[in-house]
């Protein structure tokens, strides 16, 4: 019998209208355009604005052209997926709120919060679905309103993140396409240098915790980026040699935008050159779950039925790990 693999079928972003720019954050924040774009390779990113607009405003609008672009029946769907770490409530699920939002009612859906690597956390959970046989029809969404919990005082995060989401649809195939590999990996003794102090059952919320300002994501920079470029690289470079390939084997370099060095340095470590390398940081920033399914969605028509990705990411927690996609379909 032949194996069965998960095949991404679809791929869709969305991001919101309000444009973050570097010249606007100036007038915010001690920085300038020439420091953030130096840094990071930053320009702009977007902002979704708002009462009452959460995260799963943008899954669900993202989750909703897909199916129309794939034409697939909401009733089709049979599980969704949801990575973020932004969900609208601490419960329910984001994912809960979106298949509602779409019309999926025959799927059973929850979240994965993975940080920056929950895309491809999230990925790797759909297609062991999709693998075992008892789902057809799976989608894989990464969303965050990271806007919610930034501190547009802090230099060292509002300059980096923007909101945005992105959804894949996975659907079996017995042919040499889709999932091919992964491997994840994760240290809890990273949390003190990327967390979220407050809001959670060891500090819930209160007056005090509002006043010390402790609900909004904190980061020591220096320390973050050293384990990123460190653990980025050289699992990118091991889902390589796990599969024999080569540098000349890889299409496309899909990671995680969280810094340009960064992405530069795992580039670097595969042996791949520019040309290879997905990248649309300068236009929306780090958008955390939301930044592999927009740069899928962003350089769609550019792919090709066979091409080999290496989707790599790091995060808070710490998260991170590398995935193996051959690419299932060629785009009209």
């Amino acid at each position: 019998m032949a194996k069965i693999r998960a095949a991404i079928t679809g791929v869709q972003g969305y991001v919101p209208d309000y444009v973050l720019t570097n010249a606007e954050l100036e007038t915010m924040v001690e920085t300038s355009d020439e420091w953030i774009t130096s840094r990071t390779g930053i320009k702009e990113r977007r902002i979704l604005k708002g009462e009452g607009q959460g995260t799963s405003v943008m899954a669900s609008e993202a989750a909703r052209k897909l199916l129309e672009k794939t034409n697939t029946n909401p009733e089709d769907i049979e599980l969704i997926v949801c990575a973020t770490v932004t969900p609208d409530m601490v419960f329910p699920a984001t994912a809960n709120l979106v298949s509602d939002s779409i019309g999926a009612t025959n799927a059973f859906s929850f979240d994965v919060s993975a940080a920056c690597s929950g895309f491809i956390y999230a990925l790797t959970v759909g297609a062991k679905f999709i693998e075992s046989g008892t789902h057809k029809k799976v989608m894989v969404i990464g969303a965050d309103k990271m806007s919610s919990i930034i501190d547009y005082t802090d230099r060292t995060t509002c300059i980096i993140f923007g909101d945005g989401a992105g959804a894949v649809l996975l659907e079996p195939t017995t042919e040499e396409v889709g999932i091919m590999d992964a491997i994840h990996k994760a240290d809890g003794s990273g949390a003190e240098f990327l967390k979220m102090k407050a809001g959670g059952s060891r500090y819930p919320a209160s007056i005090e915790t509002v006043q010390a300002r402790e609900h909004f994501a904190r980061q020591d920079g220096a320390t973050v980026f050293k384990f990123a470029v460190t653990n980025m690289a050289d699992y990118a470079a091991k889902i390589m040699e796990r599969n024999d390939l080569k540098s000349e084997d890889i299409s496309w370099l899909v990671a995680h935008q969280a810094n340009k060095r960064i992405i530069d340095a795992t580039a670097n470590r595969m042996g791949i050159n520019d040309d290879k390398v997905m990248m649309n940081i300068e236009r929306y920033g780090n958008t955390t779950a939301a930044t592999i399914p927009l740069l899928l969605w962003d350089y769609e028509k550019q792919l090709h039925k066979g091409d080999n990705l290496i989707l790599a990411a790091f995060g808070g927690g710490f998260t991170w790990g590398a995935m193996y996609v051959k690419w299932a379909y060629d785009s009209e």
